[in-house]
């Protein structure tokens, strides 16, 4: 079956090879992931519109460096929450729950399961934690007004399978990606 099936060897053997690199080089590549996450994520609020289909790229750069090396994945992550407080701190709630969480958990995933299914459901609930947490503990209306901020299990079925979908969507998006640029990065 197709989420059984195990994930690409070439994610774990582009990690060793990537472990080779000094460090500086690692602090550079991260570096420039913050970044562009951080412009991504940003551009919700500066491009209206047409921003929101934008910001939830942010997710790739923190997924990609995460799946290369998770303690840079996690240092891209707080370095892109820095550099939203300074651009654009009305995203700054949104990142850390929802794409930047999702980036680093995927990331991460890559480096600890074998199968697809694993990587997916490791996604899927970091994403329908975090936006849980926006919309029950802190009332903060991600999904709009039309998604009360009282706890309901309809809701909260819905809320996952939006998390399962786009977990499985950036899963394999993020396995494109990597075959892509593996060559540049490693």
């Amino acid at each position: 079956m197709y989420f059984f099936k195990p994930i690409s060897d070439e994610v774990r053997l582009s990690q060793i090879i990537f472990n080779k690199h000094k460090k500086t080089m690692k602090l550079i590549l991260g570096s420039i992931f913050a970044c562009i996450a951080a412009i991504l994520q940003a551009a919700g609020g500066f491009i209206p519109g047409m921003g929101y289909i934008i910001s939830p790229l942010a997710t790739a750069p923190i997924l990609l460096c995460s799946i290369l090396f998770i303690p840079f994945g996690v240092k891209s992550y707080f370095m892109t929450i820095m550099l939203l407080l300074i651009l654009q701190p009305t995203e700054l709630i949104v990142f850390p729950f929802t794409t930047g969480l999702l980036g680093l958990g995927i990331g991460a995933s890559f480096s600890f399961f074998r199968k697809r299914l694993s990587v997916i459901a490791t996604g899927t609930i970091l994403l329908m934690l975090g936006i849980m947490s926006l919309i029950f503990i802190f009332h903060f209306p991600i999904l709009g007004p039309a998604v009360s901020d009282s706890f309901s299990f309809l809701t909260t079925i819905w809320i996952f399978l939006f998390a399962f979908l786009y977990s499985w969507l950036w899963v394999e998006i993020s396995l494109i990606i990597f075959r892509r640029i593996k060559m540049i990065i490693i």
